[in-house]
């Protein structure tokens, strides 16, 4: 009789783990709808072709079906067909974090599932190292704008992105002339960028980006509903293939393929 008792309570017990097993083994529901909040590189900014914004081509919701890039939206497309005509670019070129609060404003009124953030590349390439965002500034503009979205779309998945690796930027392209005459044309990102500046200088925008993407981290971590990249995007190497060649700077279509793959790597249905 207890050798039968034995027998029967082992699966007893092995099913009644798997059903009070924690809710994070089971698969995140596909979202219905999304925005995208951040800067130019999420605009698709200088992309191809022309100057100025290209979202179509966007790596978090572009939905172009002939540029290459298979953005995180064109994925959520494929897997959950609902999501289709339901996404919205709320990035602004050239916004820090500063103008996060506009843009999450802008997200509340569409109310959507899923929110992809990639801010913090213009706190850091300003005119000098001495006019980059603040830490305490970006700590407290980053955390305002997450407490926001979560407070006003609490079922929503977030997905934050670090800031791409601007360090390497500069280390693939400034033996570039043709580079590094646009970068002194345009004024592009100076702080790093600028062809008078040492390596000391070059190192403290290093250290603050380091900063701020740590700043990204912990405020994601303060919410269950938000998912961190881990550093994807700031480690991964973009080539001189993948960068734009209008301006030096932003993501080429191959970059914002890249972009999407990485981030979509790092998101909530990775394994989808």
């Amino acid at each position: 009789m207890v050798k039968v008792v034995r027998v029967l309570v082992l699966p007893l017990a092995i099913l009644l783990s798997l059903l009070l097993s924690p809710a994070a083994n089971a698969a995140t529901s596909l979202p219905n709808s999304m925005a995208a909040l951040g800067d130019s590189i999420t605009r698709a900014a200088d992309v191809w072709g022309w100057y100025g914004d290209h979202p179509a081509d966007s790596w978090s919701t572009g939905n172009s079906p002939y540029d290459g890039v298979s953005s995180q939206y064109d994925r959520l497309v494929a897997l959950h067909p609902v999501i289709t005509n339901h996404e919205s670019n709320d990035a602004v070129s050239g916004a820090k974090a500063s103008g996060l609060s506009t843009q999450v404003s802008a997200a509340l009124t569409q109310r959507p599932a899923y929110v992809t953030l990639l801010i913090g590349a213009n706190d850091l390439c300003t005119s000098s190292t001495s006019t980059m965002t603040s830490t305490g500034d970006f700590t407290s503009q980053v955390r305002a704008s997450l407490a926001a979205l979560h407070q006003g779309l609490p079922e929503a998945k977030i997905f934050v992105s670090s800031i791409p690796n601007i360090y390497q930027l500069w280390s693939v392209l400034h033996g570039n002339w043709v580079a590094r005459f646009a970068w002194s044309t345009a004024g592009i990102c100076q702080s790093m960028l600028a062809s008078t500046n040492t390596e000391t200088a070059r190192q403290q925008v290093v250290a603050r980006e380091a900063a701020f993407n740590q700043i990204l981290s912990q405020a994601c971590a303060l919410y269950s509903q938000c998912r961190w990249d881990a550093y994807a995007t700031y480690n991964h190497p973009f080539s001189a293939s993948q960068i734009s060649t209008l301006d030096y700077f932003h993501p080429s279509l191959s970059g914002q393929a890249a972009l999407a793959q990485v981030t979509w790597n790092a998101s909530w249905w990775s394994a989808a």
